[in-house]
């Protein structure tokens, strides 16, 4: 079609008509990748705090919005916790972003959960020694798969890890590429797949886990607090943006 020839109301209106099929297609694309984001950038919506200090029972750790950014601060002398989502999820891909101050120690939770009674469970720790211990873990003690987030000279960023059942699932250990895949003091782009009993993770686009595993189905996701016991984890952060899941 010449466009010249037709008057400017008319080059207006397929002007119009083809930018509202641009947004159709787009919106549609969007909608068949099945993306939904779990973080506004704004707000916690959708997400709540679990406090794991014992000794502190009405504390809770300190999470807030800034700059797009979920932050959470370390506060002196005080115990783990989680800001977890309201909701479970069972099978899905997951992407975020991390970028963590100094050699804090974090986590990401995946279909995790709280235990209903006082349970004990052999834990295995992640020492060099590969230490195995019967450990007991206090009614409301979240356990389920953690995906690690470690910038210590360890490098086990991108390990699996069970927190309050377990211990370590797969570490990084041997796996050089793995450990070499976080960025210290940097953002770091985590994806993790979880299908079935199938658990896969890439660090930066490095496979650093690759394995089945049938403990749990379904439960929450949460961002960790490990807690902070030295002067020197004062008032530093970790920072997730990005996070965003497809429900399988």
């Amino acid at each position: 079609m010449n466009y010249l020839n037709l008057p400017r109301k008319s080059i207006l209106l397929v002007a119009v008509s083809v930018l509202l099929v641009t947004i159709s297609c787009r919106s549609k694309s969007a909608k068949e990748e099945g993306w939904t984001a779990l973080f506004d950038g704004k707000t916690l919506n959708g997400w709540k705090i679990i406090n794991q200090d014992w000794d502190n029972p009405d504390s809770k750790p300190e999470f807030y919005v800034e700059d797009n950014m979920i932050v959470c601060n370390t506060t002196l002398n005080t115990g783990g916790g989680y800001l977890v989502t309201e909701k479970s999820y069972d099978d899905f891909i997951l992407e975020f972003d991390v970028k963590i101050d100094t050699s804090l120690n974090s986590g990401l939770q995946c279909r995790s959960r709280m235990w209903e009674k006082d349970t004990a469970t052999v834990y295995l720790a992640g020492d060099a020694a590969g230490t195995k211990r019967l450990t007991n873990w206090r009614q409301g003690y979240v356990w389920g798969y953690q995906i690690e987030v470690d910038p210590s000279s360890r490098a086990w960023s991108g390990g699996l890890y069970e927190p309050g059942n377990r211990g370590w699932i797969v570490t990084l250990a041997n796996n050089e590429p793995a450990r070499k895949a976080f960025k210290p003091m940097d953002w770091n782009h985590f994806k993790i797949l979880m299908d079935g009993n199938k658990i896969q993770v890439w660090v930066n686009e490095v496979l650093t886990v690759d394995t089945t595993d049938d403990m749990s189905a379904s439960g929450f996701l949460g961002l960790q607090f490990h807690g902070a016991g030295s002067e020197w984890q004062k008032d530093k952060k970790s920072m997730w943006k990005n996070i965003r899941i497809k429900e399988l």
